[in-house]
């Protein structure tokens, strides 16, 4: 997996990190020492795909 603390390059690789997340998540794979890593990035990464899709929203109505 990436580095917790990278940026994403870009939308579909942030959303693809951010459903292997929920899925590790929700299969519990996970110690719970690496849960609030998990969680952490998983908002780091909501507020990334969020932004993008405001942004196009945004070029969407000025067309």
């Amino acid at each position: 997996m990436k580095k917790q603390r990278e940026q994403p390059s870009n939308y579909d690789d942030a959303w693809a990190e951010l459903q292997q997340i929920v899925r590790e998540l929700q299969a519990e794979t996970i110690g719970i020492d690496q849960l609030a890593e998990r969680i952490e990035r998983a908002s780091t990464l909501a507020n990334f795909c969020r932004e993008r899709l405001r942004q196009t929203e945004a070029k969407l109505e000025n067309l």
